[in-house]
């Protein structure tokens, strides 16, 4: 026998008994369902990781549930459908696999729901690609910064909160002052590649209305849509809000240029509430348990710019202020996470002023690297006598102010018709970045 054939038979000898050291592989466990407490399952006689499916099985149903949550021998799920039908004691089978996300090319131009199942009735959709439900953080260190900035179309916000590539962004609004029509604005007039659009806890008819009136047959040839409405589980919001940000990552590891539109991050934090709430975590303020302020960032900070050479991930995420109030938990938390805010008023939309941007509350912290000393300038012109006039209008509404009193109000009294048409754009019109920088020159051109 010669040396190598006697090295190939001892390799096979140390590779025989290593096979035979390993385990063979376990069938799961199956358990059995005890309990359901309003949207909890508790299940019994079974391990599963957290994060993982399981089937529920009762006769010829079967419902998908996550695992949640554990204490002891008992596993928390949730279930990610209806659970009509199911029985106590019904098989409760481990999969062992966690939440994929289908991922490529073939899913531009159409919408699917929290659990990627397209629901525009244009058949299957056509990608093979999976990625995982929740990636791993990049190294923060390896980001590429923010140098550049993204026309989003309005020419408030490309003028006075000039937006770069990888930002992230809270727009902060009531019920009924524009969101969704602004959002729809920057889906079809921005000069990013790809726009990933979440619309997380709305109602049924709003989705509906912002595909078809809103973002329009142009907008969404270029655009991804993920809907989970208000009528679906809390797992199911969640996840949605989850799968729009994977397919953005995708389309940004790719090198494309991505705009992610998420409405709401506040629905995202109630389904996080009530999923909390049913395994028994304590709530907090106005009832949000902590882990809810543990999954805002880590949502959030998976958007922004990739590794140098990859894409970018600019997102905006809107932030329902329950009776405008700019200080409850949701917001305030946002406030601290975002790179940036703008804030919609609903005096500005009562007087007819769409976008309602209240450029006082608003700020866009990356534009002083992404504009020229003079844009910088212009812009807090325009704020300072924007700012003037509405800390004195009732004063000038009533004839109070006398002119001749403070020149910088006197300056901003003539400036007001022109600074509110330069506030107002109809949702049909889309202005360039140049094209807003030259409006506001124009408007400033003598108070400059």
């Amino acid at each position: 026998m010669s040396e190598a054939q006697a090295d190939a038979r001892a390799w096979t000898e140390r590779l025989r008994q290593r096979v035979g050291e390993l385990e063979p592989v376990r069938p799961p466990v199956e358990g059995v369902l005890r309990r359901i407490v309003g949207l909890t399952l508790e299940a019994e006689g079974c391990r599963a990781p957290l994060g993982s499916r399981c089937t529920i099985e009762d006769g010829n149903s079967g419902v998908e549930a996550e695992v949640v949550g554990f204490s002891g021998d008992s596993l928390y799920l949730m279930p990610t459908g209806e659970l009509h039908g199911v029985m106590p004691s019904a098989r409760v089978i481990p999969r062992g696999t966690a939440a994929q996300v289908k991922v490529g090319e073939g899913l531009l131009g159409r919408v699917v729901d929290g659990e990627g199942a397209p629901i525009d009735g244009r058949g299957p959709l056509k990608v093979r690609e999976r990625t995982p439900l929740v990636s791993d953080p990049i190294n923060p260190l390896e980001r590429a910064p923010i140098e550049s900035p993204l026309d989003v179309g309005v020419r408030s916000i490309n003028a006075l909160f000039t937006v770069g590539r990888g930002q992230r962004m809270g727009l902060f609004a009531g019920s009924g002052v524009g969101k969704s029509v602004l959002l729809g604005m920057m889906t079809r007039y921005t000069t990013a590649d790809i726009v990933v659009v979440g619309l997380i806890g709305e109602r049924g008819r709003e989705v509906r209305e912002f595909i078809s009136d809103i973002l329009g047959r142009h907008g969404l040839a270029r655009a991804v849509v993920v809907a989970a409405p208000a009528d679906t589980s809390p797992l199911f919001r969640l996840h949605g809000a989850m799968r729009a940000t994977s397919i953005a990552e995708y389309f940004r590891d790719q090198g494309y240029n991505v705009l992610l539109l998420m409405d709401s991050l506040t629905r995202y934090a109630q389904a996080q509430r009530e999923i909390g709430l049913a395994i028994g975590e304590p709530p907090t303020t106005k009832g949000y348990p902590p882990s809810v302020f543990g999954l805002l960032p880590r949502l959030v900070e998976r958007a922004g710019n990739g590794p140098e050479g990859s894409g970018s991930i600019t997102a905006f995420y809107t932030v329902l202020v329950e009776g405008d109030d700019q200080q409850e938990p949701i917001a305030d938390s946002a406030r601290a996470i975002l790179d940036g805010h703008l804030v919609l008023s609903r005096s500005l939309a009562d007087s007819g002023i769409y976008p309602a941007i209240d450029v006082e509350g608003s700020i866009s912290r990356a534009m002083m690297s992404l504009t020229t000393a003079q844009h910088q300038k212009l812009s807090q012109r325009f704020r300072e006598l924007y700012s003037a006039y509405r800390q004195n209008e009732d004063l000038i509404s009533v004839g109070a102010y006398q002119r001749g009193s403070d020149p910088l109000v006197d300056q901003a009294i003539a400036y007001q018709t022109h600074m509110r048409a330069f506030m107002q754009q109809d949702v049909s019109e889309a202005v360039d970045f140049s094209e807003s920088l030259a409006s506001l020159q124009r408007l400033l051109r003598e108070a400059a």
